[in-house]
């Protein structure tokens, strides 16, 4: 599971996803997280949209958001590498709303199968299959803050987290899906990502930023005692 940031490089999305693809082997699966946090009026994003229109055009904005569309919808706030990866033929996308993710390889499919709409990156998720496959998370140029696999060490962290409303739209324009789910928060997953033994990482540099390789399983565990341990207190948050 691959999260990048490619600006200054120089090398386009295309090339990195095949060198990544040559990197895992025919046997290898790349994935990477294809968010839409712009399909909802609950998320922070639908804010940034529509915070300098008024109420009326705020309206008539969510009136014409479109669905979701699991074979179509862009994830243009997940990076470029992202977006080729979705729209790579052949790629495999999980049916999430707001928190899809695409694949391509040999286990795309089962790995990103049976998303449950109403559990963002919990247990009836794809991070939980590759929790369960000790999936490699590689963090290409970014921070542990953006490190999706942490938000499930928060459904495993004791106490849970409380549960707050989403709201999307799916199917048809106008079609409003709500429910509940953990409310996430990863304003803490960078000083998590900082507490990680050191012998659970590979570090790497590239292009002038770090270049991080773990394994999910380990970092998950350990940071979902971090949480419970430390976020309790606001310690970390």
């Amino acid at each position: 599971m691959v999260h990048a940031s490619l600006r200054g490089t120089g090398l386009s999305p295309t090339h990195v996803r095949d060198a990544l693809l040559d990197a895992l082997g025919p046997r290898g699966t790349l994935v990477v997280p294809a968010f839409t946090p712009e399909n909802s009026d609950s998320s922070r994003a639908h804010r940034a949209l529509v915070a300098h229109l008024s109420a009326a055009e705020a309206e008539e904005f969510r009136a014409s958001m479109p669905p979701f569309e699991p074979d179509a919808t862009p994830c243009p706030t997940m990076g470029a590498l992202a977006e080729c990866v979705r729209t790579t033929p052949g790629a495999v996308r999980s049916d999430h709303p707001q928190t899809s993710l695409a694949a391509i390889g040999p286990r795309a499919g089962e790995l990103l199968a049976d998303h449950d709409p109403r559990c963002h990156l919990g247990e009836r998720s794809p991070l939980a299959r590759l929790y369960e496959a000790d999936a490699q998370v590689l963090l290409l140029r970014v921070g542990f803050g953006v490190c999706s696999a942490f938000h499930l060490a928060e459904y495993r962290m004791t106490p849970r987290p409380p549960l707050r409303l989403y709201r999307c739209v799916v199917g048809d324009k106008g079609n409003w899906f709500s429910y509940e789910d953990l409310t996430l928060y990863d304003g803490d997953f960078a000083e998590a990502g900082a507490r990680l033994p050191d012998e659970l990482l590979v570090r790497r540099a590239w292009s002038g930023k770090p270049v991080t390789l773990f394994g999910m399983r380990a970092a998950v565990d350990d940071v979902s005692d971090q949480l419970s341990r430390y976020r309790p207190r606001n310690d970390v948050k």
